[in-house]
Order: C-alpha cells, then sequence, then structure tokens
C-alpha cells in the first residue's frame, strides 16, 4: 500500500495519487484500486467526474473509507486481487493518519520547492520516521530553470530519498482535475507531464519492489 501525505495542504497530493493510480491501473496492468482517506473528499469528487466522462477506468476503483476502517477494507480489497493500492490522506498528522501510513509499505511525500513548505516538511518526516517506513519525498509544481528547484532538491536529500522525477508546474495538471481527467489522457500521451507521471511510477513501483525484496 502507498501513501500520499504532508502535514501541509495545497502540495499536490490528491493529483498526484490520481494519476499514479490512473497510471498502474491502466488496461493490461495490474489491478489497482484509489482510496479516499479525506473527509473533504476532493478524490472522489474527481472520481464521480472521471466515471461520467469515461467509457472504461481499465483495472482501477476508487473507495471511500473512514480511516479507522482502513485495516477491514485493505484486507478485503487484497482478498479481491487488488495489486496495488493508493491512499490520499487530508493535510493534518493526527492519531488516525499515523495508524494510516503504519500500515503502508511505502509513504510519498509531497512538497513544493518554497521555503514554507519545506520548513513544514519536518512534522511528516518524524512521523513516518517514527512509523519507521520507506519514504520518498516528491518534488511537485516546480518552476523550470529556477534555482529553488535545485535548492529543494537538495534540502530533502538531507532527509530522505527524493525521487529524481520532478513534477513541474503545468495548467494540464489542474486542469486534469477538473473533468476527472489526467494529463495522460487529457494531453498527448507523449507530452512531458505525461511523461512525468510514467517515470515517476516506475521509481515508486522500484521502491516498492525493493520493498518487497528486502
Amino acid at each position: 500500500m502507498i501513501v500520499v501525505a504532508s502535514q501541509k495542504g495545497g502540495v499536490g497530493k490528491t493529483t498526484i495519487a490520481a494519476h499514479l493510480a490512473v497510471y498502474a491501473g491502466k488496461p493490461g496492468q495490474r489491478r489497482a484500486v484509489l482510496i479516499d482517506t479525506d473527509p473533504q473528499g476532493s478524490l472522489t469528487e474527481w472520481w464521480e467526474a472521471r466515471r461520467e466522462g469515461l467509457e472504461q477506468n481499465g483495472g482501477l476503483a476508487l473507495v471511500a473509507v473512514k480511516r479507522e476502517e482502513l485495516a477491514s477494507k485493505l484486507v478485503e480489497l487484497d482478498d479481491q486481487g487488488t495489486a496495488i493500492a493508493i491512499v490520499d490522506t487530508p493535510p493534518a498528522l493526527t492519531a488516525e493518519i499515523e495508524k494510516v501510513i503504519a500500515q503502508a509499505d511505502l509513504v510519498l511525500i509531497p512538497a513544493r520547492p518554497s521555503p514554507h513548505d519545506l520548513r513544514a516538511i519536518g512534522a511528516t518526516v518524524s512521523l513516518v520516521r517514527r512509523a519507521k517506513k520507506p519514504f520518498v519525498f516528491i518534488i511537485n509544481g516546480a518552476v523550470p530553470r529556477a534555482n529553488i528547484t535545485a535548492e529543494a532538491v537538495a534540502a530533502l536529500s538531507e532527509h530522505g530519498r527524493v525521487a529524481p522525477v520532478i513534477l513541474y508546474q503545468r495548467t494540464d495538471y489542474a486542469a486534469s482535475m477538473i473533468d476527472g481527467r489526467t494529463v495522460m489522457e487529457a494531453g498527448s500521451p507523449s507530452g512531458r507531464s505525461a511523461q512525468e507521471i510514467a517515470d515517476l511510477w516506475r521509481h515508486v513501483d522500484e521502491q516498492l519492489n525493493v520493498r518487497v525484496a528486502a
């Protein structure tokens, strides 16, 4: 199970969770499920728009669960043959979120390359380390050729692994969350944003495989 978590709101947790799950569960790949534990339900709203706009979702499904019900839902999904579960969480670090992280195989921590975001990352890292879970930072919303992006990578590298794939600030990411599509579907499958998601998923999948092998 992959958990996307951050204490800070607005870092792109829902966008990242949705895009990675769609890529992981595309036709011909493994059965994947998105799990929405955020009471705001942004991921669920996106999914409803997706169901209305697309004829098929490949091997992807979504379930919205209360955080205290996650453990039993994961057992049920495993029995149904789900290979990949990606969990979106609210922007908070509560005891319930800690329980969600405790069940993760890998935690993804998105961060925008700004001083405020980087200062706020410490509480999330502390929580994940306390749970003794592997984690990967994902730089999201970066501006091309900005010095602060390289500075953010260097700063985060002092605390843990940083994904080698950076998600840059482009309008197609925001637009895709409006109508339930992803950048792979709303734009060119070979476009820059789509390639970022493909490369990021490959890195995340490699980290999962390392975890399983260990």
